[in-house]
């Protein structure tokens, strides 16, 4: 008798991907890595205390509400991961070594200690490349602007000092898309403190979605983070949901 491989991701445990609009013809596609809080059952919560998998370092909070608002308000297209970024993260290559990570700002995660190959294997096969698979289609479908949506902390527990922005435009060879959207915000929101490339910046050993999606694409693109205490409730994510969503048709009324 043939074996066969121990899945990870079974039952009741949701598929990763969660499309929006996914036939609309508006020319935005909008990507959300870290959507999601889902960890699969196989898993047993990762060994985390109630409630570590609600705070910044299980998922981007905030960024699903804003991104799903957003492809209603525009009609576009958006793709939404839906496990946690502790079970791999979407954002990076997965092969990094924090794609998986066995401690983040500061907390021990007990169930991504001394993983075996298999194990990694497993969440790469059955969470990253699917969604990896669904950007790359949609991507692939004609869309004139590539936004991938995210937030940040004010603070880090592993990093001193605040971060003060209210948004930043992550970018490397596109520069020039993300400089558009800030001068956009800053038309509709003077009383915003904007930055490129703050929080963090973009390189390939740590990031995806600009590397692999952005420029390989040649779309203009750009990675949007808010900060998260701006988005934490329905108010404010709706707040910024608007703002970006009339940024994003005037940069697309006036293309370059």
């Amino acid at each position: 008798m043939l074996n066969t491989p121990t899945l990870l991701v079974v039952g009741d445990d949701p598929e990763p991907v969660e499309w929006v609009n996914r036939d609309s013809k508006v020319p935005v596609l909008l990507v959300c890595e870290h959507a999601g809080q889902v960890v699969p059952r196989k898993l047993k919560a990762l060994g985390l205390a109630d409630g570590a998998i609600d705070q910044h370092v299980g998922w981007d909070v905030g960024a699903a509400a804003v991104t799903r608002a957003m492809a209603v308000n525009l009609g576009c297209a958006a793709i939404l991961q839906r496990y946690s970024r502790i079970v791999i993260d979407c954002n990076r290559p997965s092969d990094a070594v924090d794609s998986i990570p066995a401690i983040t700002d500061g907390l021990r995660v007990p169930g991504n200690q001394a993983l075996t190959s298999a194990d990694r294997n497993h969440r790469i096969a059955e969470i990253f490349k699917p969604f990896d698979a669904a950007v790359t289609e949609a991507r692939n479908a004609g869309p004139r602007l590539l936004l991938s949506i995210h937030s940040f902390t004010p603070e880090l527990l592993s990093v001193a000092g605040q971060r003060p922005w209210h948004i930043g435009f992550l970018c490397r060879q596109d520069r020039n898309t993300s400089v558009r959207l800030m001068a956009e915000v800053r038309k509709l929101r003077s009383d915003l403190k904007l930055a490129l490339n703050e929080p963090y910046q973009i390189d390939s050993q740590s990031d995806w979605f600009v590397p692999a999606h952005g420029e390989a694409s040649g779309l203009p693109h750009s990675l949007i983070e808010i900060r998260n205490d701006l988005i934490e409730q329905a108010d404010g994510q709706a707040e910024f949901a608007n703002l970006l969503s009339q940024v994003v048709r005037n940069v697309l009324e006036k293309p370059c």
